[in-house]
């Protein structure tokens, strides 16, 4: 229990030390360290060769893999000042260990949370729901190449079967992707192949890029139905089986998320239930949620054990522009995820809530005059 007179650094580390906990990492003080307690183990305390003293060094399987620069809840609105200390921290040989640089730096005031993946092509320092949990670090070091160094890996795209708009905007996505640009906007008119086109490069990130699992987000069933038909119906360039005959393909109907499915489908409220932990009633996804009433302070989502934020690398949101708003906001947000906006009428907010990265912008003009589409009949 949090002491009123404790100071505010001690504060935020206990809120830290519970962040921890939650996503399964067992806290000790470097005293009292006994690694058997778990897979991973947040080390309070830490020295380093140098005189120095770390808040929180992670190991996983005894090995250092981290570190937490903590806080106090003052310095959030500018954790960014405090990375270059942070990674200091990071590249210091511990105590007692023979350790390589640690790939993985946090700087938290256990209210907000900034992390980088230094072991990255292009570094990049974003906020985040909590922290990553000790499997996940586990799995991360199996590899040789992090997802974004493996986003380097997508070769050239064949063109076979594709509209001009499809092929800029898979082009333009798998550019920003390799550039680590966290969101991305594709705006495409109705009819003009967009779900097509979202098949198509998530089939590339699954196959070239071995992303763990895509999220693909809708609004109501009936969308959710139509995306998992366009999945089942797809067939790559690259071989004759049908796309759910390589990949697993599962659409939401209940709060169990499969492990072993590659791409999910769901609604946003189906997820934003599961995320709060309660029971979704069906009839709530029968309509878009924009055209029901919403609370004007929602219950915030909190942490899901079985869902934890690194869960999705991509989140695909189609119709994007209903769905990043309100409370749903908080869906997407809480995932470590490249997002992708699907999209034929963009406004304002939804241009900035991707930082304006537009990969494609194909509007029913062009696809009339492509004779992708025919005009709008009045009268």
């Amino acid at each position: 229990m949090t002491m009123l007179n404790q100071d505010p650094e001690q504060r935020a580390r206990d809120k830290i030390d519970a962040l921890l906990a939650q996503s399964g990492w067992k806290v000790q003080n470097r005293k009292e360290l006994k690694f058997d307690a778990g897979l991973g183990i947040a080390v309070r305390y830490y020295p380093t060769n140098i005189g120095t003293t770390t808040d929180y060094v992670l190991f996983v399987d005894r090995k250092p893999v981290g570190i937490i620069e903590a806080k106090r809840e003052e310095e959030g609105h500018r954790l960014t000042m405090h990375e270059e200390q942070a990674e200091a921290y990071a590249l210091a040989q511990l105590k007692y260990v023979n350790n390589a640089p640690l790939k993985y730096v946090y700087e938290s005031t256990g209210e907000i949370t900034r992390f980088t993946d230094v072991n990255s092509p292009k570094p990049r320092s974003h906020q985040i729901f909590s922290f990553q949990r000790p499997e996940t670090f586990k799995e991360w070091l199996s590899v040789s190449k992090n997802l974004q160094a493996r986003l380097h890996d997508i070769p050239v795209l064949d063109e076979k079967g594709l509209r001009e708009c499809q092929i800029k905007a898979i082009k333009n996505l798998e550019k920003l992707f390799k550039g680590n640009y966290p969101r991305a906007l594709i705006q495409m008119a109705t009819g003009s192949g967009k779900t097509y086109t979202a098949v198509t490069f998530i089939y590339r990130l699954l196959k070239f890029a071995k992303a763990k699992r895509v999220l693909f987000l809708v609004d109501t069933r009936n969308l959710g139905k139509q995306a998992e038909q366009e999945f089942m119906a797809y067939t790559p360039n690259d071989d004759n089986r049908k796309f759910t005959e390589l990949y697993n393909v599962q659409r939401l109907k209940s709060s169990y998320v499969s492990k072993d499915a590659q791409v999910c489908i769901s609604t946003i409220q189906r997820l934003y239930s599961i995320l709060k932990g309660e029971e979704l009633d069906d009839s709530a996804e029968e309509t878009n949620p924009n055209e029901v009433w919403q609370p004007t302070a929602p219950m915030p989502v909190v942490y899901n054990e079985k869902v934890p934020l690194e869960f999705f690398d991509f989140i695909v949101i189609d119709e994007c522009h209903r769905s990043i708003y309100n409370l749903w906001r908080q869906v997407l947000e809480y995932f470590d995820a490249f997002l992708i906006g699907l999209t034929a009428t963009p406004d304002m907010r939804t241009f900035g809530f991707f930082n304006e990265n537009i990969v494609s912008e194909y509007s029913h003009e062009q696809a009339v005059a492509d004779l992708v589409n025919v005009p709008y009949q009045f009268g």
